[in-house]
């Protein structure tokens, strides 16, 4: 797997960047039935992401996921639940039910569910919502969906044929902001040109679809860098991932999940 990205950055968009953007999305192979799901996580350079790998125990599954201060921005556990979110205009907060601040939830979540009616049960039990932004999960068996928190009331938009995309407006309402969204546009012109296309399929060619949404280095008006932090690609079905850090090749970090989850000692790997 080591020269599987060796190309993958070299069709980008000069367009104007957004720090704290983020694309997401899960797709089906329809010849083959495989299961990608490819994020890019476009924030600001001064944090220190990380990769948090957490073994089996008796209480919990095995699981990676990424982020930092100790929160899981995305990740995927033994079972290939996944899951990963992204910003969208601030909404109110559901009655009865409590924002997660100051807990890593997807952790937790990945820890205890299997699925994805498993994670929304998590959610729903525990009466969390998020009020600025939108989670997707996906999972093994083709299941997938976005969960997102609209006027007060819990949306949940579920895969349709065999495609899930994800920005930064809200796919219930359209209205509220950040719409419409040339990176949600070109990640869906790309997914359905796969569609079309006789050619076989892989994680690269999957993957290429996400290059047209990524966040090139740039400056906010007081002066802090961001763009796209890293770019995640996960092939669910073989259960392999790769993370690819500021879009650059010579950065990447490529993961067998299988005997990642097979051992017994906690890690955590550091971007840079």
């Amino acid at each position: 797997m080591k020269q599987i990205f060796g190309v993958f950055f070299f069709l980008l968009f000069i367009l104007p960047t957004r720090l704290d953007a983020c694309s997401i999305f899960y797709y089906i192979d329809q010849a083959t039935g495989k299961i990608y799901v490819v994020n890019n996580e476009d924030y600001y350079y001064n944090v220190k992401p990380y990769i948090q790998i957490n073994p089996k125990t008796d209480k919990a599954y095995a699981r990676l996921w990424y982020g930092w201060n100790d929160f899981a921005q995305g990740g995927i556990n033994q079972h290939g639940l996944f899951f990963d979110g992204a910003t969208t205009p601030k909404q109110t907060l559901p009655q009865n039910y409590q924002d997660p601040k100051g807990r890593n939830v997807g952790d937790e979540i990945l820890a205890t569910c299997k699925t994805v009616a498993e994670a929304i049960t998590y959610l729903e039990v525990q009466k969390i919502a998020v009020t600025e932004g939108h989670i997707m999960f996906g999972d093994s068996t083709g299941n997938a969906v976005v969960i997102e928190w609209v006027n007060g009331k819990k949306e949940i938009i579920t895969i349709q044929n065999n495609m899930l995309i994800a920005t930064n407006y809200l796919l219930s309402d359209t209205t509220a902001g950040n719409y419409p969204c040339y990176r949600y546009q070109s990640i869906e012109d790309r997914l359905t040109k796969l569609n079309n296309s006789s050619d076989s399929l892989d994680m690269k060619t999957v993957g290429n679809a996400i290059g047209g949404a990524v966040q090139l280095p740039a400056k906010d008006v007081a002066g802090k860098e961001g763009g796209t932090l890293y770019t995640t690609f996960i092939n669910i079905t073989d259960m392999e991932l790769i993370l690819i850090y500021k879009l650059d090749n010579s950065k990447k970090y490529s993961f067998h999940l299988k005997e990642e989850f097979g051992k017994k000692k906690q890690q955590k790997i550091t971007l840079q």
